[in-house]
């Protein structure tokens, strides 16, 4: 199922200034970029935060998903 676009625009409002955040549509989900870098994905109307060691320490109780190959 993709994701809506109403669910991504929310999400890309909630996380900061509109000028550095930005999102792109890739194989049907999105791709979340702050500054130009990837900071997550967007893939069933659900935010993955890419992991980071300063992520980490800020969010530590975060659950990772399951990693699939």
């Amino acid at each position: 199922m993709a994701s809506k676009l109403d669910f991504v625009e929310y999400v890309c409002g909630q996380i900061g200034d509109p000028s550095e955040i930005s999102y792109r549509k890739m194989f049907g989900e999105y791709c979340i970029y702050c500054k130009g870098k990837v900071i997550g994905l967007i893939c069933d109307d659900q935010f993955f935060v890419k992991i980071t060691a300063a992520g980490r320490a800020i969010l530590p109780e975060c659950e990772e998903a399951a990693h699939v190959r």
